[in-house]
């Protein structure tokens, strides 16, 4: 009898191990690429931390503004219409609404009155200045992995702002996500709380990239699908998850859903600029990451971010491979029973004169739809979610444009031109009803900034 329980008893502990093992490398964001990793003390290489070289010498302050833009603290605490940095925002999730907190310099409902120990604590632990809880819609479980000293400069930065009059929101989550003391226990398993080790097996330019993409720029906290528990499932690293109502894409090296067909070039030019000639333009949460974080970095960082991303595992989502050539300007053969008559009427009326009968546009390349996987994406999620909110984006290059139809169209309407446009010029016809729209419109904050247009 004893026998069967010591063996019980080693099964369970055997169990238990390998789920600890599994837990432990999905929290880690980069084990993926094996090798030995060393303390950034003992790294003998070029320095990965901190700001590029350009900005060595500058002051704190300017290289807390470099850093506030590389780990693109604007987007999620700015609402729309709202002051920069004064929070508000809303995160609408399955079980709740929560809203981003004020982190301008106010002392009485900013950050003012925070301590460099509490700034420390907020952002690697997700501690606020009065002991409670963060909720990890503050992606400190990627900032975790930022140095202190990176983190430092921030506040430092982010304390030269004019101080904003913004009290928080209250939070509407369903029991128990608004048991904040559950949270310890959540980060107890998910939280590395553990500062950025380089990996010696890899270039100074990958561990660079790797920085960026993990420390700062917490790629994973929308590319990256969740586990049951809401934490990020490193086992499926950038393969894809649905983040604020929009589809964040398949960023690994798979070449038919991923980005493996992409050079380098093509890589570098989405992430610097927000659009790759034959993939597509960048806005909504995209849209916003290259007009308020990706496009303020130095070339040197945008091509240490495509050595990083290119190492990442394919993984292989349920996108089909992109349509790359152009429609005819009539029905391609065998698609006109897919076509669908009231989404052709919208099309004819209110896209045909800028995105063409086929498909590419002669006003900008930004407004073609060939080739981009927003279109060739049969759930249509972002090009529905792109005609309701439009696109409205400031680049290098100039304004980006396209009015917001969330409006004047019903749900109906929006359904129909969005299986329209995937039947016609993607890879397979998206089949959305109305009530689809309605719950996309739920889920994603009503913005008149930016929109998912039509995302490589």
């Amino acid at each position: 009898m004893r026998k069967i329980v010591g063996i019980v008893i080693a099964i369970i502990v055997l169990i238990a191990l390998g789920f600890a093992e599994w837990l432990i490398l999905g929290r880690n964001p980069t084990s993926f690429a094996g090798g030995p990793t060393v303390s950034l003390e003992n790294y003998q290489d070029a320095q990965i931390t901190g700001v590029p070289a350009q900005l060595a010498d500058a002051d704190v302050v300017k290289r807390g503004e470099y850093l506030v833009h590389a780990a693109d603290c604007q987007a999620c605490h700015t609402a729309p219409g709202g002051a920069p940095f004064a929070g508000g925002f809303a995160f609408n999730l399955p079980f709740g609404t929560i809203y981003s907190t004020n982190i301008t310099p106010d002392r009485e409902t900013g950050i003012g009155n925070y301590t460099d120990a509490q700034f420390l604590a907020a952002v690697h632990k997700g501690i606020r200045a009065d002991g409670e809880k963060l909720y990890p819609a503050m992606p400190y479980t990627s900032y975790t992995y930022m140095t202190d000293a990176d983190v430092l400069a921030i506040k430092a930065y982010l304390f030269t702002l004019a101080p904003a009059h913004a009290p928080a929101k209250l939070d509407g989550l369903s029991w128990p996500y608004n048991q904040r003391g559950l949270l310890s226990l959540w980060n107890v398993a998910f939280n590395a709380d553990e500062r950025f080790r380089p990996n010696t097996s890899q270039s100074q330019q990958w561990n660079r990239g790797a920085y960026l993409a993990e420390a700062l720029g917490h790629c994973g906290e929308c590319h990256t699908p969740r586990n049951p528990a809401f934490a990020l499932d490193n086992h499926r690293k950038f393969a894809g998850a649905i983040t604020a109502g929009w589809r964040a894409y398949n960023i690994t090296s798979d070449s038919d859903s991923g980005i493996g067909d992409w050079s380098d070039e093509d890589i570098y030019l989405y992430l610097s600029t927000g659009h790759a000639n034959g993939h597509g333009g960048a806005a909504g949460p995209m849209g916003e990451a290259a007009d308020d974080s990706l496009s303020y970095l130095v070339p040197d960082d945008v091509h240490a971010l495509v050595t990083y991303l290119r190492s990442i595992p394919a993984h292989q989502s349920d996108l089909p491979r992109t349509v790359t050539t152009a429609a005819p300007a009539s029905y391609r053969e065998g698609v006109t029973a897919e076509l669908d008559p009231r989404g052709e009427k919208i099309f004819a009326g209110a896209c045909a004169s800028c995105h063409d009968w086929t498909g590419v546009s002669p006003v900008t390349g930004y407004a073609t739809l060939t080739g981009v996987r927003a279109v060739n994406d049969p759930s249509a999620t972002n090009v529905a979610q792109t005609v309701i909110n439009g696109v409205n984006r400031t680049t290098a290059e100039g304004r980006i444009f396209m009015p917001a139809f969330g409006q004047g169209y019903s749900d109906d309407d929006i359904a129909a031109v969005a299986n329209y446009v995937t039947a016609r010029f993607g890879a397979k016809g998206a089949h959305l009803t109305g009530k689809d729209v309605a719950n996309l419109r739920k889920q994603a904050p009503q913005q008149s900034t930016s929109a998912e247009a039509h995302n490589g």
